[in-house]
Formats: structure tokens, C-alpha cells, sequence
């Protein structure tokens, strides 16, 4: 009943906002906003291509951090309980080469430079 009473809400909010909307489509309302400037240029602009990259590399390293955290609080608790903490050890190190290695490719590779 609560889904049922949402869905009639948000429904109605839309119908009633519609039927309480100005129709006053004029040309200068479907121009792009400038911030009350006259617009210069096409409203589409082609983003440039290493902002892409940079997104990239830092949600790699953020997943990294993900891991990360987790895997040192695990850690404490794998060291004292037994002998499986210097295995973890190596495999966490292993894991953190392998993104420094995919680091100095993008920086050999020129992803890094922002000119």
C-alpha cells in the first residue's frame, strides 16, 4: 500500500505541475543560458580527450584504495591468529606492483601530462 501511495503521489506532483506550467515556448527561452550573456559559439563542445584518461586512472587507484583498507584491517587480524600473514603480505604487494607497473606505463605512454 505504501508503493501504491508513492507512486499515486509522484504521479500527481507531475500531472498537477503540467497542468500549473507556463506555455510560453518564445525563441529566446531555447537558446543555451551564459549566465544572462549573449551565447558564443554551439552549445556542444567536444571535451577534451585526456580528461577521460585521467578519470580512468583514478578510479583504477580508487579501487585500490577499496581493496586496500580492508585487506590491511584482515591483515592485523591474519598476523596474530596465524602463520597465512606473510602470504598475504606477498599477494598484497604483487597486487600493488602490478598497478604501479600499469602507473609507469601511462606515465611513459605521456597519459600523465596535462599539455
Amino acid at each position: 500500500t505504501y508503493l501504491a501511495f508513492g507512486l499515486i503521489m509522484a504521479a500527481g506532483a507531475l500531472v498537477f505541475a503540467w497542468l500549473l506550467r507556463p506555455a510560453d515556448p518564445y525563441d529566446e527561452k531555447q537558446l543555451t543560458y551564459e549566465c544572462g550573456m549573449d551565447p558564443i559559439g554551439p552549445a556542444w563542445g567536444q571535451v577534451f580527450v585526456r580528461y577521460y584518461v585521467i578519470a580512468l586512472i583514478f578510479v583504477v587507484f580508487d579501487v585500490e584504495a577499496i581493496f586496500l583498507f580492508p585487506w590491511a584491517v584482515a591483515y592485523r587480524d591474519m598476523v596474530k591468529a596465524s602463520a597465512l600473514g606473510s602470504l598475504a603480505l606477498v599477494e598484497m604487494l604483487i597486487f600493488v606492483a602490478i598497478l604501479l607497473l600499469g602507473l609507469a606505463y601511462a606515465w611513459r605512454k605521456g597519459d600523465l601530462e596535462w599539455v
